[in-house]
């Protein structure tokens, strides 16, 4: 038997403090920050199209979430201010996100400390994670 995951009971986009708010049926709710969400982009400019061709995501602090477009009855797309429009967050990563979010930040933090980058706009730009390339051909 599969386990059903948690559907979202509420969303708020907290622009001032730059936080996406998820309530779920089960009683748990997540704020992620828009930063955390961006850099953690379930799309194939972030991720790669498989194991180690991921692009470490630079400079994002200042980032904001302009729109969130529903996605059928199980996603939804955040327009991001640097123009990142291409992730497609289900409810189930949304919920992934939330449980793991304190353990994916520090590894995000390592990874921007171990490549010299930084989360700051005008110190950094987007770098490649190790043994990728910047591009992975298919999105520019």
């Amino acid at each position: 038997m599969a386990v059903r995951t948690p559907a979202p009971i509420n969303i708020t986009l907290h622009s001032s403090s730059r936080v996406f708010e998820v309530e779920y049926d089960d009683g748990r709710s997540f704020k992620l920050p828009f930063e955390f969400m961006r850099v953690h982009s379930p799309s194939a400019e972030v991720r790669g199209h498989g194991p180690g061709q991921g692009t470490l995501q630079a400079g994002k602090r200042d980032v904001t979430i302009t729109e969130v477009q529903p996605i059928g009855h199980y996603a939804v797309q955040p327009l991001f201010s640097d123009g990142h429009s291409s992730g497609i967050y289900s409810w189930e990563y949304l919920y992934e996100l939330g449980v793991n979010q304190a353990v994916l930040w520090n590894e995000y933090l390592a990874q921007l400390e171990a490549a010299g980058a930084s989360r700051d706009p005008a110190a950094a730009s987007n770098v490649a994670a190790p043994g990728s390339a910047s591009r992975c051909g298919h999105h520019g």
